[in-house]
């Protein structure tokens, strides 16, 4: 007989998802900032264009010939990213290259507050896509509350980061923007994070406790 918990799961250590996330923060967030200011200081904003886009097609060279997959979305990404350094060099404002970004997060935000009165957390299924969750346990009407709690506070992490950069954009001078903004989104963004894996591990102590009577109380197979 199968004595597995029906609604037990247990969470990756905390250290093996930080060594999975933490790399790809660096080459995500902090090292396109620092690529694009070096470039802006040295070269004015055409040899900041072209480093910003230099760097994402550089690192999808450097995936192609390490032999891992380049994704649709990154792709998606590279040419989302080469528009807006085009635009940005005809109109020659630095402003729209990170003004599409920063409504981008404002749609994020939108997209999930909308996930919450549909019943379908958005967190959850960015959750999934990270850490593979069995159904049983998704279905679970503590974890369900979880995740709708999880995506309406997230709803409001981006739309504060989204608020905040468009009035630094507006207001201060492109090297402030880029550090201070980038900055306080990564702390407010880590805050979030930690909020949200204190959640999720306090949810799973429930399920799993719940879990366990259970699995004592199942009867157990008469001796032969």
């Amino acid at each position: 007989m199968d004595r597995t918990p029906q609604h037990g799961f247990e969470l990756p250590r905390l250290t093996i998802m930080l060594r999975h996330a933490l790399p790809r923060f660096v080459e995500g967030v902090i090292a396109p900032v620092a690529v694009f200011y070096a470039a802006f200081a040295l070269l004015g904003l055409n040899g900041a264009l072209v480093a910003a886009v230099s760097w994402v097609y550089g690192g999808i060279a450097w995936r192609y010939w390490r032999g891992h997959g380049v994704s649709a979305m990154l792709v998606l990404a590279a040419l989302g990213v080469t528009v807006r350094a085009v635009l940005a060099a005809v109109t020659g404002s630095p402003v729209v290259y990170f003004l599409q970004p920063t409504l981008g997060t404002l749609l994020v935000s939108m997209a999930f507050l909308a996930s919450v009165p549909l019943q379908r957390p958005l967190a959850q299924k960015v959750a999934t896509d990270m850490v593979p969750m069995p159904e049983a346990f998704l279905k679970h009407a503590r974890v369900r509350q979880f995740f709708l709690r999880i995506s309406l506070l997230w709803s409001l992490v981006f739309f504060a980061n989204a608020l905040f950069s468009l009035w630094m954009l507006f207001n201060e001078s492109i090297g402030v923007f880029l550090w201070v903004r980038t900055s306080v989104v990564a702390l407010l963004g880590a805050a979030a994070v930690a909020v949200s894996v204190a959640g999720f591990r306090r949810c799973l102590r429930h399920v799993n406790g719940e879990a366990e009577p259970a699995l004592a109380a199942e009867p157990r197979p008469a001796a032969a």
